[in-house]
């Protein structure tokens, strides 16, 4: 049960908008991923839930495989993340089944990802 549209639209016009002020920073549970328009070039930054892997990093698609910025990341192979502080060069997204996604998210984070069932994951390695 993905987060729906309606509570997705209010997010994206508003809570994003203050969520980017603090993602990416070093105490921020929150990443922020820079990711380019597959089709007008615009550059943007989207606030996500992610946790370090071995080789890089996993994302919780919480409000699905369908939004635009999964879409621009898989068009382009590529992103950059702001994590705690640091900034990564990611490539080679790769999907991930949920049972396997949830092991890299501490609680509460996989706590709340279990009660939204959230089903869609996916990682990406860190670029040498």
């Amino acid at each position: 049960m993905p987060i729906t549209s309606k509570i997705r639209y209010f997010n994206k016009k508003f809570t994003n908008k203050i969520t980017k002020r603090i993602a990416g920073k070093t105490h921020s549970p929150i990443a922020l991923v820079l990711h380019q328009g597959r089709r007008s070039g615009i550059h943007y930054e989207t606030p996500v839930m992610v946790e370090r892997t071995p080789n890089g990093f996993l994302f919780a698609l919480t409000y699905g495989s369908e939004v635009d910025w999964y879409k621009n990341v898989l068009a382009a192979g590529s992103c950059r993340l702001r994590f705690r502080g640091c900034s990564y060069e990611l490539g080679n997204p790769s999907c991930v089944n949920a049972e396997n996604g949830l092991k890299f998210f501490p609680f509460p984070q996989k706590f709340i990802l279990k009660w939204l069932k959230i089903k869609d994951f996916f990682e990406m390695t860190i670029k040498k």
